[in-house]
């Protein structure tokens, strides 16, 4: 499904429409995926935006989530019907690269002066960095947090202050079972692992294990470190009392006080303290870790440049280029609850030092910035297949169809098949 709205670009009022409309010399269309994470942010850009470069008209376009964005780019492309601009998941972006549609934006970045002195540090570019080329900017970034009810932690005598949240999985399952056993309709914990595979490689990636083995031949999940994360997975449902709800129902039984805690990405922060309200205090503490060098992958999004009419890419760019600004990077981390990907927001106090002051529920995640690596990214032309093999395969594992040491050989072997081959 696709949902298209226009936002025009703002003046005094409407009787001032018709003289911006005559001013502007550019119109775009802009593609972004998960609008009911993503609104308020594009929307607050844009409108700033439209106040420096009031010439530019934005038309959005917008899918609810990354999957179905990169389908309809790819349609798009082959109809010769692409927006001028879009931002894709991290790991889609490596499709577009590998296809030739993103296009490399290291010339526009260099034209503009040192993309370093502008924010655009080496690390920060290697998020969007692919097919041998810069073919997008990194937007938003996010990591793996815990939620919680920090109101029902203090009615069970457990310490609701993040430094005493639960280090390990098993004082995780351990609590959420005792949550349980209150027998107060009070579900003790969920995981966010159904929709892709991102919080599968956050149990994987903390293991201290990859998805694929470095040369990409082959599955570098089906040894210890894949069942063991798989077998997590089930004791959430087992020991945990896990129960089996989506992601909008989970956020509704969380915010109702029918769920004890949440584990899932920071990008839905935004969302749940505007759900939960007064209903009781909401904290957030680190994601738990397994092994000691154990990562996190970094979720999120970057913006690729489509556009091939020239007055077009310019004015795609410019909205690019701000929106990953230290300003747009700065609106953005406000409005959602993903880490900022501008250098300069980051360390310049003035954007975000007092936001990240009088907000510490939104410090968590850039408190684990050291462990995040990026979300991986399956070669080939069936890479959505291939997450779609693993949310499959995890559904069996979490609703009981199958054990853990039944589903891993399993869905190895299916992403095996669609890897592409090499000689």
């Amino acid at each position: 499904m696709i949902d298209r709205r226009s936002l025009l670009t703002l003046g005094a009022g409407l009787l001032a429409a018709p003289a911006l409309r005559a001013q502007t010399n550019a119109e775009i269309t802009v593609h972004y995926a998960q609008p009911q994470i993503y609104k308020e942010c594009y929307d607050a850009i844009a409108a700033e935006f439209a106040r420096r470069e009031p010439g530019i008209r934005i038309n959005f376009i917008t899918t609810p989530n990354y999957e179905e964005g990169t389908q309809l780019v790819l349609r798009q492309a082959a109809t010769n019907q692409l927006p001028d601009l879009s931002y894709q998941g991290f790991n889609r972006l490596r499709v577009f690269a590998e296809r030739g549609i993103a296009q490399d934006l290291a010339p526009l970045l260099t034209r503009d002066g040192d993309p370093a002195a502008q924010g655009y540090t080496p690390s920060l570019l290697a998020l969007a960095h692919f097919g041998g080329f810069q073919s997008g900017l990194a937007f938003a970034a996010s990591n793996p947090i815990s939620y919680y009810n920090a109101d029902l932690f203090r009615r069970l005598g457990v310490d609701p202050d993040p430094a005493a949240f639960p280090k390990t999985w098993d004082a995780v399952i351990a609590l959420a079972a005792r949550i349980e056993s209150e027998r107060s309709g009070t579900n003790g914990m969920w995981y966010q692992w159904l929709g892709d595979d991102w919080m599968f490689s956050a149990l994987l990636f903390s293991h201290g294990a990859r998805m694929l083995t470095p040369d990409e031949r082959d599955v570098g999940f089906a040894g210890p470190e894949g069942l063991a994360s798989l077998r997590l997975l089930r004791r959430m449902v087992t020991e945990g009392g896990m129960p089996n709800l989506n992601a909008t129902t989970a956020l509704q039984a969380f915010a109702a006080g029918k769920l004890g805690m949440r584990f899932g990405s920071t990008a839905f922060l935004r969302n749940m303290i505007q759900s939960t309200g007064r209903n009781f205090e909401l904290r957030t503490a680190h994601f738990p870790q397994v092994a000691a060098d154990g990562k996190l992958p970094t979720g999120g999004a970057a913006g690729m440049l489509t556009a091939r009419d020239a007055t077009k890419r310019e004015a795609a760019w410019k909205f690019l280029r701000f929106s990953t600004s230290a300003e747009g990077t700065a609106l953005m981390a406000k409005n959602t609850g993903y880490v900022p990907v501008n250098q300069i927001a980051i360390d310049d106090p003035r954007h975000l030092g007092e936001f990240y002051r009088e907000n510490p529920l939104f410090r968590t995640a850039t408190e684990q910035v050291d462990r995040m690596i990026p979300w991986y990214a399956f070669p080939g032309t069936q890479s959505v297949r291939v997450t779609q093999v693993m949310v499959d395969n995890m559904a069996r594992v979490v609703e009981g169809q199958a054990t853990p040491e039944v589903v891993l050989p399993e869905m190895a072997a299916e992403v095996r098949r669609l890897l592409p081959r090499r000689s």
